[in-house]
């Protein structure tokens, strides 16, 4: 789909940055943005798949090549949207992939190449953006997570421990930046129907270990089955995502999808028996201090 972007509407539209914006959800974040009458700068490795999926750059397009693990190339794409647009009003972290494999059949290269791009690539981004966010006393960051940042799973070891990391930098950054005024959300997908359980987004070990081979053999069955039957409908969430970015009290945390709704659930209820059954061994590990004082930590951390 290819969309107008010659004209803004008469609204006062939002300057958009958005990664791995050439296909799957980023895409769909993009069309979607462009035809609310925002203007958007739309990155990916390839410019020329930008073009492909979005149409020709225009008074609200400016697509740009951008590997964001790379910080010079994050540096020069950032420095690009300002001066075509004068600021940046919302952050779109999307670019990510998928690493499969039991961890022991991983090797440090691939947890590497896995944290450069989904978590560190990330924070590259932002390095970047939120000066001009702060300067401007506004602005709205969404980073991509998922439900394999909620509750780990066999196959997803590295790409779980990934997602998890985001969470916690994201809900960390989110209380740092708010006296500026910018607003930080966690986007936790279900399974969308997008390219994700392609291979094109998803990777494999090079040594798999023949003692995994059964229930590897099994479970990226079910991801090859499941592939174009997901639930979740991309331009859905899309057009959710644009509502979160006009909320004035967006949320912290967006479970998106039935699936993801139904799993967080589960590991909530889990996790509170869990608290409920070892609660006196928990207290039992405090000091018998005559006096003790935890100084300004509850501040820090609410």
């Amino acid at each position: 789909m290819t969309v107008d972007k010659t004209e803004p509407n008469s609204k006062t539209s939002k300057v958009w940055f958005i990664t791995g914006a050439s296909r799957g959800l980023g895409a769909e974040i993009a069309q979607a943005a462009l035809l609310s009458g925002d203007r958007v700068v739309a990155t990916a490795r390839s410019r020329q798949a930008l073009n492909s999926r979005l149409g020709a750059d225009g008074d609200c397009l400016l697509s740009l090549s951008l590997d964001v693990s790379d910080a010079e190339q994050v540096k020069a794409a950032v420095a690009a949207a300002a001066g075509q647009y004068g600021g940046i009003d919302v952050l779109v972290n999307n670019a990510g992939y998928g690493h499969m494999g039991f961890f022991e059949e991983l090797t440090p290269q691939d947890v590497q190449a896995q944290f450069a791009t989904n978590l560190y690539g990330m924070m590259n981004v932002c390095w970047r953006i939120l000066p001009l966010m702060r300067s401007a006393r506004r602005g709205h960051i969404f980073n991509l997570s998922s439900l394999a940042g909620l509750v780990g799973a066999q196959l997803g070891s590295i790409y779980c421990a990934s997602k998890f990391a985001v969470e916690g930098f994201s809900e960390s950054l989110s209380k740092e930046v708010a006296p500026f005024g910018v607003l930080v959300t966690i986007i936790e997908p279900g399974p969308f129907r997008t390219e994700f359980l392609t291979p094109r987004s998803f990777r494999f070990p090079d040594h798999p270990i023949p003692d995994y081979e059964q229930r590897r053999s099994q479970l990226r069955g079910g991801f090859e089955a499941r592939n174009g039957q997901q639930p979740g409908d991309p331009k859905k969430l899309a057009n959710a995502i644009l509502d979160l970015a006009n909320a004035s009290r967006p949320p912290m945390r967006f479970l998106a999808g039935s699936v993801a709704l139904g799993a967080a659930e589960a590991k909530l209820n889990e996790l509170k028996n869990e608290i409920d059954q070892w609660r006196n061994v928990t207290l039992g590990t405090d000091g018998d201090f005559a006096s003790h004082s935890i100084g300004g930590l509850m501040d820090q951390i609410k």
